[in-house]
């Protein structure tokens, strides 16, 4: 199982202990990850019982609209106000194949921001955040890292995305993703590329500044883990976003923050108190209205700086 294949799984695990996922739906999304029988209720038990030392309580969906860890009113997820429509569009990736991707364009842009979606694939929330970047001065590409499979749009039951990303080799996202950047280069000429990631996309972002990707100037990984042993191989400024209550993925920070004090890039880390994994998803149940809000202003002043 590659780092990122075990990720996945814990993920799947943790929204068990979290009670986001019955037992049973969390038991068919690790088979599915071809995970036995066995292997599923021994690592559903040990996620359960890090919970258990570390404190965690389980997450609440909450009501519809408000902030699902400090109940604040919702409103509308930042940055949305000014988002831009995206685009459909196709364009060649690497060995010959064809990439899917949603495009936002910005009527004058700053710069180039590349956007990696989560576990679930290309899905409408992604394609918002390259529509809000957009809307504040970023030409924004989100690939479609299933787009050899047909696209995330052919897949009905977003468990089946999920494991579909999780056969994948690590080897094939970076190359997609790089491809991804060499067309948001041709499409943003003369101006600097970041990349932001979400969670499963966190960890791709991260990949990406440990497996050479000079062309980025700056990045901002939204808590994804850090690749083991990983080295920092670009000079891009990275701002790395966390939630305090996401432990698993906190873990990793540490190692991440040593690596970019080895490289000398320019760097930050911003914990969200009282947010958990995922909380700037305003379509999931972990979502944080405030830590949301103070993330994107975050990310924003970040790329002002250094695109």
């Amino acid at each position: 199982m590659t780092p990122l294949q075990r990720y996945i799984a814990e993920e799947i695990a943790t929204d068990h202990v979290e009670g986001l996922l019955s037992r049973r739906e969390a038991m068919r999304r690790l088979g599915m990850l071809g995970l036995g029988t066995p292997a599923a209720v021994a690592l559903l038990a040990a996620c359960a019982g890090k919970a258990e030392q570390s404190g965690t309580p389980p997450t609440s969906s909450g009501a519809s609209g408000t902030s699902s860890v400090s109940g604040a009113p919702a409103g509308p997820p930042p940055g949305s106000a000014t988002a831009l429509p995206t685009t459909a569009i196709t364009f060649p990736g690497p060995q010959g194949r064809t990439l899917q991707a949603a495009w936002a364009e910005a009527a004058q842009p700053r710069g180039g921001v590349l956007v990696i979606h989560e576990n679930k694939g290309l899905t409408d929330h992604i394609r918002s955040i390259a529509g809000r970047f957009a809307g504040i001065g970023y030409h924004a590409l989100a690939v479609d890292l299933l787009s050899e499979e047909g696209g995330t749009a052919t897949f009905t039951d977003p468990a089946a995305a999920t494991a579909a990303l999780a056969r994948l080799p690590q080897e094939r996202f970076v190359a997609d993703l790089r491809s991804g950047v060499a067309e948001l280069q041709r499409r943003t000429p003369g101006k600097k590329l970041a990349a932001t990631g979400f969670c499963f996309g966190g960890g791709l972002t991260w990949l990406l500044l440990t497996s050479g990707t000079p062309e980025l100037a700056a990045a901002t990984p939204f808590y994804g883990p850090f690749p083991d042993n990983g080295e920092i191989t670009t000079e891009a400024a990275v701002l790395g976003i966390y939630g305090a209550l996401d432990s698993r993925v906190d873990a990793s920070r540490p190692a991440a923050e040593a690596a970019l004090d080895k490289v000398g890039a320019p760097h930050e880390s911003f914990v969200a108190e009282g947010a958990d994994h995922a909380f700037f998803n305003d379509t999931g149940p972990r979502y944080n209205a405030t830590a949301a809000a103070e993330a994107w202003r975050r990310v924003t002043d970040w790329y002002a700086r250094y695109l």
